[in-house]
């Protein structure tokens, strides 16, 4: 297997939240060991968390189911604009339909960025049955400047450069879909206002919160708030050289993070 690529995986199809959603599925099946559920980041999908779900299921002994969103990669495209609220509904009524969909009993849930957010709401939000920990990558719980800042200026790149191009790969059909929905919900002045901090008490499974130090989209604040007042308790890593993207920017030091913290909330 080349670095980075994951083994070919055919992607599977579930329906929820009455959208059909793209799967890619690693190692046993629910019903043979607990599974990985990974979420995406808001430019992200199913196949570009590339190799890092089959490495971790692997390092763990467990499954992973791997999704891309309605409106990402091979899913459905949904309506535009996205509600501001698009974080919430997918953390309270669409994971819980796939999940059980898809059979889904002891879990751990895999969220990077957007992905994070929504996990947090799930695992605040929801009696969440099964779910055993959640792993947290440059998770947002409020809006920074930073943030907007951030994506105004991705706005300007999709204008600009090739950037549509190199999404295609990922999204094909759905890229302009997948970035406006994203980028125009985030930029939309009532944003400003979105906040999950009101589940992170609610939160009664344990918590690991990665950040890079050079993350361009969030500061340490993100961190601080989910130490605080994370329900279960929060294990922080804060890794140096690294930006927004913990399992892309310091593979080696997030896999073995995940694999520690997994391997302890399964026992």
């Amino acid at each position: 297997m080349s670095a980075g690529v994951a083994t070919a995986a055919r992607p599977e199809f579930l329906s929820a939240g009455g959208y059909r959603l793209e799967c890619l599925w690693y190692g046993p099946r629910p019903d043979q060991a607990p599974t990985l559920v990974f979420l995406h980041e808001g430019l992200g999908s199913a196949a570009m968390w590339r190799d890092f779900p089959e490495k971790l299921a692997a390092a763990t002994g467990c499954g992973a189911l791997v999704y891309s969103r309605a409106g990402y990669g091979g899913s459905d495209p949904v309506p535009l604009p996205r509600p501001i609220t698009y974080m919430h509904d997918e953390g309270l009524l669409v994971l819980p339909d796939l999940l059980a969909a898809a059979g889904i009993g002891d879990h751990v849930l895999i969220g990077h960025s957007d992905g994070a957010s929504i996990a947090i709401v799930n695992g605040g939000g929801t009696r969440a049955a099964g779910l055993k920990g959640l792993v947290l990558e440059a998770a947002h719980v409020f809006i920074e400047d930073i943030s907007v800042r951030s994506i105004a200026a991705a706005a300007e790149s999709y204008r600009t450069t090739d950037l549509p191009d190199r999404l295609r790969r990922w999204h094909g059909a759905n890229t302009d879909c997948a970035f406006w929905g994203w980028n125009r919900a985030w930029l939309d002045p009532a944003f400003r206002h979105w906040n999950i901090e009101e589940y992170l008490p609610a939160i009664r499974v344990p918590t690991l919160a990665i950040q890079g130090e050079g993350d361009e989209y969030g500061t340490v604040a993100q961190l601080d708030a989910i130490r605080r007042q994370a329900g279960g308790g929060a294990e922080i890593l804060l890794l140096p050289d690294c930006g927004h993207s913990p399992h892309r920017d310091q593979p080696a030091a997030t896999l073995a993070a995940m694999t520690r913290f997994i391997a302890v909330v399964l026992k």
